[in-house]
């Protein structure tokens, strides 16, 4: 997170993963700022999920109310884990060859697909379709469902977590396309976007056959 010029909302973030939990007077005496003000930052930060609270009893008094980062919030912390896969990657590859790379890639497909799988079975293919793009969302592709007429629909994701891995292994994005194949149970799956090309997002168009059930919007 950036130290310059921070907001009081960035201060109180900063405190917190660095001190793990806090009270209000403890953000008071830190930022030197009102009670009241404190709290109207935290309650801001609470309501967005970047921040958690629980209720700690004392031994004598009212219990206190105190403040940790949620998720979300250490999230907005700068982490490396995808730089380091990349150089994890690179070391098999120069070590087994490129075959060993796409064994990889292909167990990690296989994975996905049975956990995904597990979430949309039993489930019509276009009701399908909005599970697969909240799963998505969950592990943070930012992904959503535009529905073009009965029978084709577009998935639409604004953000790759891998995106470093995926411009250089670009085996990544047709393990994704496959895994979605299967997961839908259609071939009809088009990737016609991509950001590992320069793309602003990442686009699927689906092509579905007997839709039987609702649509949704």
């Amino acid at each position: 997170m950036n130290t310059t010029k921070q907001s009081t909302k960035e201060k109180i973030l900063e405190a917190l993963k660095i001190d793990v939990s806090l009270t209000v007077s403890d953000l008071t005496d830190r930022l030197n700022i009102t009670h009241m003000a404190v709290r109207k930052h935290l309650s801001a930060l609470e309501k967005d999920q970047f921040i958690q609270s629980k209720e700690v009893k004392q031994p004598m008094g009212r219990p206190i109310q105190v403040y940790s980062l949620s998720s979300k919030g250490e999230r907005l912390f700068p982490k490396n884990y995808e730089g380091m896969s990349v150089e994890f990657l690179r070391d098999i590859q120069e070590i087994h060859g490129q075959e060993t790379i796409e064994q990889l890639f292909k167990k990690r497909e296989q994975r996905l697909t049975t956990e995904y799988k597990a979430r949309v079975q039993q489930k019509p293919q276009d009701e399908k379709l909005y599970e697969l793009a909240n799963i998505q969302n969950e592990k943070g592709y930012m992904a959503n469902i535009n529905k073009i007429d009965d029978h084709t629909f577009e998935l639409v994701e604004y953000n790759c977590p891998i995106i470093s891995i995926a411009k250089e292994f670009k085996t990544a994005c047709r393990c994704e396309t496959a895994m979605f194949k299967k997961v839908i149970g259609t071939d009809n799956i088009n990737r016609i976007c991509c950001k590992t090309d320069g793309d602003d997002h990442c686009k699927f168009l689906f092509k579905l056959e007997n839709k039987k059930s609702a649509s949704k919007t």
